[in-house]
């Protein structure tokens, strides 16, 4: 179909997963333990200069599509009239043809028939319903991955926690909502805002785990970690006024259930990912050789390849020593 040839898919508009690596820890890192690091409790820290306004523009790839959502509805709601006129109007010229002139020719063709009933735009309805969960999913992956690039993948927990909080991505998150709020049909705002709070949950899990190594974590970082998200899920449910709590906690469950693996002691972590991956290989202990676990980007506490990137990016020799000897992982540049 024309509208998705247009705008792409989602595999075209998610980043790809860097290479993994071992997290490279500084030597004043080292020799501090990281109490260098300003402990920052507020999930909205200062703005950097790029954020300074607030508030950012909605790139024009996701407002011509939010514009083909509101077109779409507004067709879908047009057809039942539509075909009415139709109808009536196969009825008006069949009556005019009979009572022309005994023995002349018409010009007229009988109405379409389908099924034994006149036409319907059948293959219209459809392919309307079948689009519009499709646009909505798609200008939300363009709002997350492409708008708001520098604050959500570029941005957030690059170099530190503590001094790349959440704060400018919930306010970009923000300008999003209203615009949407202002431009979609109030029929289908719903469906966008929470296809956008899904998302927004999916890009934070790929930020921790797959962020590249720019991503560094502490486990004391765990508590500003879950503080985020806890602002992350606040936007959405908007003081009882969004996003209905219990469907919010439904969204977020695979991120508050990853989320305690980063306050785990690395010697849990490595003990975690080890049991992990030999259940799932059906492998017995005796082997000493373990094959790098596949990434699915299913994330989970359990799974053996978020357990393995959570050592990736623990800022600790003890997980820098099994990454390298297990699997010669590099150090980060």
């Amino acid at each position: 179909m024309l509208w998705y040839i247009f705008t792409g898919s989602k595999k075209d508009i998610v980043p790809q997963f860097p290479p993994l690596t071992r997290c490279k820890e500084s030597k004043l890192h080292s020799s501090f333990g990281g109490l260098w690091k300003k402990k920052d409790k507020s999930p909205t820290p200062n703005r950097n200069k790029g954020q300074e306004n607030g508030r950012h523009k909605v790139g024009s790839l996701s407002s011509k599509i939010c514009v083909r959502i509101n077109t779409l509805h507004h067709i879908q709601t047009q057809i039942d009239a539509l075909e009415t006129r139709v109808a009536n109007g196969w009825k008006t010229n069949s009556g005019t043809t009979k009572s022309s002139k005994k023995g002349s020719r018409s010009q007229t063709q009988p109405p379409p028939q389908q099924n034994g009933t006149h036409f319907r735009f059948e293959q219209t309805r459809t392919g309307i319903q079948e689009a519009i969960p499709l646009l909505c999913e798609i200008v939300v992956y363009h709002v997350v991955f492409q708008d708001l690039r520098s604050e959500f993948w570029e941005g957030l927990y690059n170099g530190s926690v503590a001094q790349a909080r959440i704060g400018p991505v919930i306010q970009s998150l923000e300008s999003q909502l209203v615009f949407m709020s202002e431009t979609i049909h109030e029929k289908l705002i719903t469906r966008l805002i929470s296809t956008l709070m899904k998302v927004s949950f999916e890009a934070l899990l790929m930020v921790m785990l797959a962020g590249g190594p720019g991503r560094v974590f502490y486990v004391n970082d765990a508590e500003m970690l879950d503080e985020d998200f806890n602002a992350l899920k606040d936007l959405f449910k908007a003081d009882g006024d969004g996003i209905p709590s219990d469907a919010v906690e439904k969204a977020a469950r695979v991120v508050t259930q990853v989320l305690p693996l980063f306050a785990l002691s690395t010697i849990d972590l490595i003990h975690n990912f080890r049991q992990s991956l030999l259940e799932a290989q059906g492998q017995n202990s005796s082997k000493s050789r373990m094959p790098l676990p596949e990434t699915t980007g299913q994330w989970g506490p359990t799974d053996a390849n978020t357990l393995l990137r959570v050592l990736c990016h623990r800022c600790d020799p003890a997980a820098s020593k099994f990454l390298k000897k297990t699997y010669g992982l590099p150090k980060s540049s």
